[in-house]
This record gives structure tokens, C-alpha cells and sequence, in this order.
């Protein structure tokens, strides 16, 4: 991300800050799987990070707006998707607002968030995130699941029948 680190952030275990030119750069060079500019900053996902992980074995659990999401899911189809949903209109401002912005600030959120929610549809899964250990146990479920899906197994299973 080209934003400056929150109070308490890492770089290089929350996200990587670097320049807006450094991020221009890697566009350029095509190594962002996903990107965009959110409320001036820019944010991206790098396709030698993810497919590291991936092939190192690793499940990646990713918290990434629509728009990335559509991008990470042409490149890599057979991932999973969950839209975390907010419990109600009220229960979203709420939440905005104690991020301690302005109200300008707090409009612009609220509108991109209904967008977001617009698009909760095409995901795979939503979880309605009423009761964090709730809305936990569900991720957890739909986590479980979807590990234990019979393709998952092909491999597997043929060895049995050779």
C-alpha cells in the first residue's frame, strides 16, 4: 500500500508500505495479481507472494474489496469467497464512525460500503457478522467444508483404485 502505517503497524507483517512510484513500478511491471486506489492510497496483492504461499502449501485467508476479489478469482478460479456482511445499516455506521474520521470522510466509506455490499451476491458464501463468535464459527464451518471437498481428493482417492 502506497498509505502511510496506522498507530501499531508493521511493514512487512501488516502490509508492505512503500511509495506511490515504487507501487506505479510494479503495476507497470505486472506484478500486482489485484490493485486499486482507494481513497487516494493504492493497495495491491502480488501474484509471487500469493503463488509462493500456494505452492508452499499455504491456505490464504485474504480481506480484499470486490473489486480485487473479481480480479484474484479470474486468476485463480477454484478459490473460495466469503462476504463478511454487516448486521444492518445502523451497526455499519457505527463501526465507521468509530474509526474517528470526518463526516466527509464517513459518507464516502458508507457509500462504498453499500457498493461493496451490491456485490456480496457473486461471492460464494456470505457470513452475516452479528456475533464475532459467530460469524467465526461460520467461516471456521465454511473453511472445513470446502477442505473437505471429494475433488480435493482426486489424487487420493485414485491411489486407492490403481
Amino acid at each position: 500500500t502506497t498509505r502511510p502505517p496506522r498507530p501499531g503497524e508493521v511493514n512487512g507483517q501488516d502490509y508492505f508500505f512503500v511509495s506511490r512510484e515504487n507501487f506505479q513500478e510494479r503495476i507497470d511491471r505486472g506484478e500486482f495479481v489485484e490493485w486499486v486506489e482507494n481513497y487516494g492510497q493504492f493497495y495491491g496483492t502480488s501474484q509471487k507472494t500469493m503463488d509462493a504461499f500456494l505452492d508452499s502449501g499455504y491456505d490464504l485467508i485474504m480481506d480484499i474489496e470486490p473489486r480485487g476479489a473479481k480480479a484474484i478469482r479470474q486468476h485463480y478460479p477454484h478459490g473460495v469467497f466469503v462476504f463478511i456482511l454487516p448486521p444492518s445499516v445502523d451497526d455499519l455506521i457505527a463501526r465507521l464512525a468509530g474509526r474517528g474520521e470526518s463526516a466527509a470522510v464517513m459518507e464516502c466509506r458508507l457509500r462504498k460500503a453499500k457498493d461493496e455490499i451490491r456485490e456480496a451476491m457473486w461471492y460464494d458464501y456470505v457470513v452475516l457478522n452479528e456475533r464475532l463468535e459467530a460469524a467465526v464459527d461460520r467461516f471456521r464451518a465454511i473453511y472445513i467444508a470446502e477442505k473437505s471437498r471429494g475433488e480435493r481428493y482426486a489424487e487420493q482417492i485414485a491411489a486407492f483404485l490403481t
